[in-house]
Parts: structure tokens; sequence; C-alpha cells
């Protein structure tokens, strides 16, 4: 057995003794760090929408959330971010800052999410309200898969519902 540690420990030496090697290792060594980080963490990247102030072109932020136990409460923590939001201060927000979710509900494939009267204005930053809750419905359905439908309340009343059944169903509900 001493024998065997022996050979280990020089077979340890001279795999450390070239410094491209031993730099390869710490390299894999800080990459299965930072895995473990990531798998023990449990983030989960989402993609958000925002306008340039300048152009009004569409300009795609990814971040990192915490994933959620539920799927209520996943789709609830991204719209939250969604009106904190873009970071970068050349981005214009979707809603005006004052505007808050509500109350948030995912029944049978469908969400239904309810704002406060703030959201049926513009931001002052400048935008469209109707533009500013495509791209909210766009986010929803591509960050969540099990999401069908999306529907959007101000105040408990319906906005938008026929406008994103007909453009984005194809369907003409009146």
């Amino acid at each position: 057995m001493n024998v065997f540690i022996k050979d280990a420990l020089a077979g340890l030496a001279a795999f450390f003794s070239d410094k491209s090697r031993r730099r390869l290792f710490f390299l894999g060594l800080l990459g299965l760090f930072a895995f473990a980080d990531f798998l023990i963490s449990g983030l989960v990247r989402r993609t958000f929408v925002f306008y340039s102030i300048a152009d009004r072109t569409a300009i795609v932020e990814a971040r990192m959330l915490k994933r959620a136990p539920a799927r209520e409460s996943g789709v609830g923590g991204y719209v939250e971010e969604a009106l904190l939001g873009p970071v970068s201060p050349d981005l214009a927000p979707l809603f005006p800052r004052e505007t808050r979710l509500r109350s948030l509900l995912y029944r049978n494939g469908v969400v239904y999410a309810d704002f406060s009267e703030d959201a049926a204005l513009p931001p002052p930053e400048g935008g469209d309200v109707f533009r500013s809750f495509s791209s909210l419905y766009e986010g929803i359905r591509r960050n969540f898969s099990f999401v069908k439908d999306v529907r959007f309340f101000i105040a408990g009343k319906a906005a938008y519902f026929a406008e994103f059944n007909r453009i984005f169903t194809g369907e003409n509900t009146k």
C-alpha cells in the first residue's frame, strides 16, 4: 500500500510539473465549482424585451432569476421583474414605474394577470400601452412553454383580450 501511495504522489508531481497541465487542471476545477454553484443556486435564464428610447427598436435583455417551486410563482416573478423595467438606462420601461401586479393566477394553461390602474397609461419615457402588453404577452409565452394563453386585466377589467386572440392565435373573437 505504501508503494501505491508513493507511485500516486510521483504521478501527480509529474502531472503538475508541466505549467500548461497545471493551468488546465485549475481551470477545470474552477469550471466544476461554477457548475455546482449554478445547480445549487437554482437560477434560470429568462429573456425580456424592452425598447430603446431613441429609436423604439426592440432590445432583448437576459436575466438570471431564481427557479420558482410552482408555475404560478415563476410567471409572477417574471411579470414583477418586467414591471421593474430594464437594467440599461437607455431603454424604456414597458409600464409606468407606479404600475403594480395586483394578482396573478395560473389555471389550465392560462395566466390571468391583474394590474393596477397605472398600467393603462403609457410610460413617461414614451411608448404605446398595447405594444407594452403585447411584449409582456410574448415574453410570458416565450419563457414559459406550459402557458397556452395570457389574459390581462387592469383594475379588474379585461384588457386587449380580443386583440390578442386575433393577432396571436388567428381567431376572430368579439
